[in-house]
């Protein structure tokens, strides 16, 4: 967000302390507000195979590749640098991005600063029509209604039909009940 781009859009503020219709309705004056913005994802598969902090290394930087802008700062919300390679390694070549803006971190980034805020609110309407297209497509696992999350329909249906190809099956998930 650049200094140009003026007052933040009125009602924003952390996507967890939005309802889903507010964070909708935020979408329009967010993309005239901000100068760009990119989501990245990182599929289950990718974060079975990379773990977690890999996995969000490569989703972040999947989103830097697609900005029209280079950022000059990057903020991230809590008090881990998960962007940055700290040192060399053998996943490197995974990402696509060699070397990124200096990244902050601020822990509840999303509460006290506006371009963190835009940003969870971006990602999280696209996440939310992710799972949207994920519950038409896997039928069963109440994802229309638990958002992806571990409900107890949500396990209960884990445990009768196995995991989807969107479940990641590194975490401990309920066992599958015997056919």
């Amino acid at each position: 967000i650049e200094s140009a781009c003026g007052a933040y859009p009125t009602g924003l503020r952390d996507s967890k302390l939005l309802s889903a219709a507010a964070r909708e309705r935020l979408i329009d004056p967010l993309r005239g507000w901000v100068s760009d913005y990119a989501v990245g994802e990182a599929s289950a598969r990718e974060i079975d195979q990379l773990g977690l902090t890999s996995a969000l290394r490569l989703a972040g930087r999947r989103a830097l590749t697609t900005l029209s802008i280079t950022p000059e700062l990057i903020i991230l919300d809590g008090s881990h640098d998960w962007l940055s390679i700290a040192t060399e390694s053998l996943f490197d070549a995974s990402y696509p991005v060699a070397e990124v803006a200096p990244v902050r971190t601020r822990v509840k980034a999303d509460l006290t600063c506006a371009s963190v805020a835009a940003a969870s609110v971006f990602a999280k309407v696209h996440r939310d029509q992710l799972v949207s297209e994920m519950a038409r497509r896997v039928p069963g696992y109440d994802l229309e209604n638990n958002k992806g999350y571990a409900t107890a329909t949500h396990r209960a249906a884990l445990r009768l039909l196995g995991p989807s190809e969107f479940h990641r099956i590194s975490w401990k998930l309920p066992s599958r009940v015997a056919d």
